[in-house]
């Protein structure tokens, strides 16, 4: 059986290399939707695959993206300070941002933060199935396992602004999975 829930934000970036000049040399946004896609061969002691409460730092990972610019860490160095001189909510990440990227980036925390969650009601084999990240009303862009062997990063390649950071309803929920995959 497969669940989804959805989630929302609203984010700015710039798409470097890409084949619209538009995208690739200004800065513009788009209003996001994520759906993630979870999927179990069982059903916990509430006949559901789990409850949605368990999604709470997947939630809260989604939600850094809020209102926030995502800047490819392969920008220039002056790009990269002038950002941050005129934006206080900043994720940095090694992967270009485009829908792509975030669906690949998305798919591999959240992937890790299922796996790290403690079930305690009998969910069984709770596994990501997938993420699908609609940039806009039209189009989409979905990460499967199976496309994790592009993932050329770690947890630590991703940098939150404090921004960011002191808007987390649990501060340490970001350092405890560091800890769990470092």
């Amino acid at each position: 059986m497969i669940i989804r829930k959805k989630f929302n934000f609203e984010g700015a970036h710039i798409v470097r290399n890409c084949t619209s000049k538009h995208c690739r040399e200004n800065i513009h946004g788009h209003s996001y939707e994520v759906e993630v896609f979870l999927k179990s061969d069982a059903l916990d002691n509430g006949f559901m695959v789990m409850d949605f409460v368990l999604l709470n730092n997947t939630r809260e990972f989604i939600h850094s993206f809020d209102h926030s610019y995502t800047l490819w860490d392969k920008e220039p160095e002056k790009v990269k300070n002038a950002i941050k001189t005129v934006n206080t909510r900043i994720a940095e990440i090694p992967v270009s941002p485009s829908a792509e990227g975030y669906a690949l980036l998305f798919f591999y925390v959240i992937d890790k933060i299922i796996a790290a969650n403690i079930f305690i009601n009998g969910e069984k084999n709770v596994r990501l199935h997938s993420v699908r990240v609609h940039e806009t009303k039209s189009g989409y862009a979905e990460a499967f396992r199976e496309d994790l062997p592009l993932v050329n990063f770690s947890l630590n390649d991703i940098k939150f602004s404090a921004g960011i950071q002191q808007e987390w309803k649990n501060q340490e929920w970001w350092n405890s999975l560091l800890k769990i995959y470092s």
